[in-house]
């Protein structure tokens, strides 16, 4: 068997799990706002797109069993391509927006299936040494796969409203050029990708079979000790930061008259998908620091505000309107970096969580429930942020960080180091 190094596909397979999600979660919202739609239908429309992310455990085990984990993956990111080529040709019809959905669902359910097939056959395509070296590579090629989409992407969408003077066709262009990346990385991938001999499809078992052991698996998951507190937690930690994700590009987008800061759409990619990303990323990994050194029982707390208090930099930001890019950047550093920080010991918990039989479906669960927690105040964030105006409802966000200290306060005696 021809083999590869690791460094030819394990990059570029995390920067392909990690572009779409952005694109679904990110870019779409950033589109529609610029398409003129309402932010209670922004929220609540893809507030939805977060859905197969929630249920992707239930159809995990078949893509075990159905095919090989490279077949999935190549057939997954061409499908994402063609998603991205069908928003960028609907974007200028008429009833753009029904039909960009629609190929945003399909680019959601490939994706979500695409991040099964690619972990699991990163554990296949490598030794237990090579998993351990190359884990910070494959979280690395991620983060750049989110500052190219979340920063790149947009910031050439913004220059091109800007050159061309027409926004819909901006946007179409920028997706072809997502869709053209795509496309590439599935062509790359179909020829780079390893072969490992344990990558086979499983052996064909009654459906009977399969649903019973899956059926035990998930009621093993709520069994097990401070199940109830433990799903309140997952669910209800970033009740305030679902919210606040929803709203916060619309908030720095819409006109001063309208109680936002009037900033452009490249000045959205910059400071969102740059300054941003690095705060949220230098948090995480300063978070990930310290628990390591102290134990997590003796940050929680510290955690907790971290992600809950930097939030108040948007009330200020709300009543201050200021016109200072460097000024906005920092709170916005601020903030995301709180983020990073705090978000830590959520992950960390759900990984504590998992241990145990099971682990690896019960860790999957976690993320299910932490994909249910952004989506469900995420979609009526929108709804909220009209009925309130943006003060009030940055006022809000603070009054919800209570619930954030309340569901940790219920945990802190079941964390052991």
């Amino acid at each position: 068997m021809k083999t590869h190094s690791p460094w030819s596909w394990v990059p570029t397979l995390y920067f392909a799990e990690g572009l779409p999600y952005v694109v679904v979660m990110t870019l779409s919202l950033v589109m529609y706002k610029r398409m003129g739609v309402s932010n209670t239908e922004v929220a609540l429309y893809t507030g939805w797109l977060n859905l197969p992310w929630v249920i992707k455990p239930l159809w995990s085990p078949f893509v075990d069993l159905l095919r090989t984990k490279r077949w999935w993956i190549v057939s997954m990111q061409l499908l994402i391509g063609a998603a991205l080529a069908g928003v960028a040709l609907t974007l200028p019809a008429d009833g753009y927006f029904r039909y960009t959905l629609a190929f945003f669902w399909l680019m959601a359910f490939s994706s979500a299936t695409h991040d099964i097939a690619a972990d699991g056959f990163y554990m296949l395509g490598l030794d237990t040494r090579q998993q351990a070296f190359f884990v910070g590579i494959r979280s690395t090629f991620y983060r750049i796969a989110t500052i190219a989409g979340q920063g790149l992407l947009i910031m050439l969408a913004g220059f091109l409203e800007r050159y061309t003077g027409r926004i819909a066709y901006a946007w179409s262009l920028t997706f072809f050029l997502s869709a053209g990346v795509f496309i590439a990385l599935w062509l790359y991938h179909a020829v780079t990708l390893p072969h490992p001999p344990s990558d086979a499809s499983a052996k064909a078992r009654p459906f009977i079979g399969l649903l019973k052991d899956f059926m035990q698996t998930f009621g093993s998951f709520f069994r097990k000790e401070h199940a109830a507190t433990a799903i309140l937690f997952m669910l209800l930690y970033r009740l305030p930061e679902a919210q606040l994700a929803k709203m916060s590009i619309p908030f720095l987008l819409d006109p001063l008259a309208q109680g936002g800061l009037g900033m452009t759409t490249e000045q959205i990619g910059f400071t969102q998908g740059t300054i941003g990303i690095i705060g949220l990323t230098v948090g995480g990994i300063l978070g990930g620091i310290a628990a390591a050194r102290h134990g997590l029982r003796r940050w929680l707390w510290p955690m907790v505000c971290a992600i809950s208090l930097p939030d108040a930099v948007y009330i200020y930001l709300s009543y201050a309107q200021p016109e200072s890019l460097t000024l906005i950047n920092s709170c916005i550093f601020i903030e995301q970096f709180g983020y990073g920080f705090g978000f830590t010991a959520y992950m960390l918990y759900l990984i504590r969580f998992s241990e145990g039989s099971h682990q690896t479906a019960h860790y999957a669960i976690c993320t299910a429930f932490m994909a249910l927690g952004m989506m469900i105040p995420g979609m009526v964030a929108g709804w909220i942020q009209e009925l309130l105006g943006y003060r009030l409802f940055f006022i809000w966000i603070m009054v919800c960080t209570l619930v954030t200290f309340g569901v940790t306060y219920r945990l802190k005696d079941k964390i052991n180091d």
